[in-house]
């Protein structure tokens, strides 16, 4: 009899609820898509040094630059669904690229949603040597010389990409594009001269604006920043069209269980109403917004759609 009920009664155990598991039961790594140096790298740096607290355990940043942010898409698509790898991912790695090509990775199937951080608006800048008094001039300068100006990019399908090729296009002009491996070698070689142009975020620029290393032409958004309040928007100097808003959050895997997707969107949050995080972000440009996990997912979703649109009416591609 002892032997029929001890296997029934592991039975029954074995269909009853799992124990809780302690999360997180190790270092917790955010995987960044971008070279360090830049602005997502600086944004997973200030709020990584929260929320390791938060969550009690250690946060490592891994910079995975490369393939415009789908190598470490693709890497963290594919870490164990447990909580302990994060990405730092924004508007080029789930919305601008995947509708640019074909990758490896479903920004949409492959990952959990986890939460908002905030938004930047882009901003046109230039190397303080071209010899160009505004935007007005430079398009005057490129249809009498086409191609005789270059802008930097951080790689194809990201922000600076979609914003300059949406200037191009509404303006007419033509323009060489270089593509880099992140924001960061993009801002050097634009401040060095080898480019002349680019379209980084607020976030990316402002310091080296501030610092006279780069100067700032308009904002390719819908109104101006405080932080440049002399500085014009692209629909001032009659240039419609070019409004790329990046935003940025965290993902998890997908399969992720939702207890643990819930607990670090709540200490997400948490770090996000910190004063000291929030001040850091807006001196930098970038606007704290926060969300649920369903909210985030929604915005991704309604971003991937927007910019499909984008590269149909423009004909963008990965080339």
């Amino acid at each position: 009899m002892k032997r029929l009920i001890a296997p029934a009664v592991a039975a029954v155990l074995a269909t009853a609820a799992p124990l809780a598991i302690a999360y997180p039961d190790k270092p917790i790594t955010i995987v960044v898509p971008t070279a360090p140096g830049g602005g997502n790298d600086a944004m997973a740096r200030i709020i990584g040094q929260k929320l390791g607290p938060l969550l009690g355990q250690t946060v490592i940043v891994d910079n995975r630059a490369g393939a415009n942010g789908a190598i470490a898409s693709e890497f963290a698509a594919r870490a164990a669904p447990d909580g302990h790898t994060l990405m730092f991912g924004y508007i080029a790695t789930h919305a601008m690229n995947p509708a640019l090509q074909k990758l490896r990775y479903d920004p949409v199937a492959d990952f959990a949603p986890v939460g908002l951080v905030g938004w930047s608006p882009t901003l046109m800048v230039a190397n303080t040597g071209v010899q160009v008094k505004d935007v007005k001039d430079l398009v005057a300068q490129l249809k009498a010389k086409p191609d005789k100006y270059t802008y930097a990019s951080a790689g194809n399908g990201t922000a600076p990409h979609f914003a300059a090729e949406l200037f191009k296009l509404n303006t007419g002009v033509v323009m060489l594009g270089a593509p880099y491996k992140g924001s960061a070698p993009a801002i050097t070689d634009t401040i060095g001269g080898q480019t002349q142009f680019m379209f980084p975020s607020l976030y990316t620029a402002l310091p080296h604006v501030k610092a006279g290393k780069l100067r700032a032409l308009a904002v390719a958004g819908p109104q101006r920043s405080p932080l440049l309040p002399d500085v014009p928007t692209l629909k001032e100097m009659g240039i419609d069209g070019v409004d790329v808003r990046q935003w940025y959050g965290f993902f998890l895997p997908a399969k992720t269980p939702k207890p643990i997707v819930d607990q670090v969107n709540k200490a997400l949050n948490q770090v996000l109403a910190d004063k000291e995080v929030v001040k850091r972000l807006a001196d930098h440009g970038a606007e704290v917004e926060t969300s649920t996990p369903e909210q985030f997912g929604a915005l991704v979703k309604s971003e991937l759609a927007k910019w499909k649109s984008v590269v149909q009416r423009a004909k963008l591609t990965a080339d």
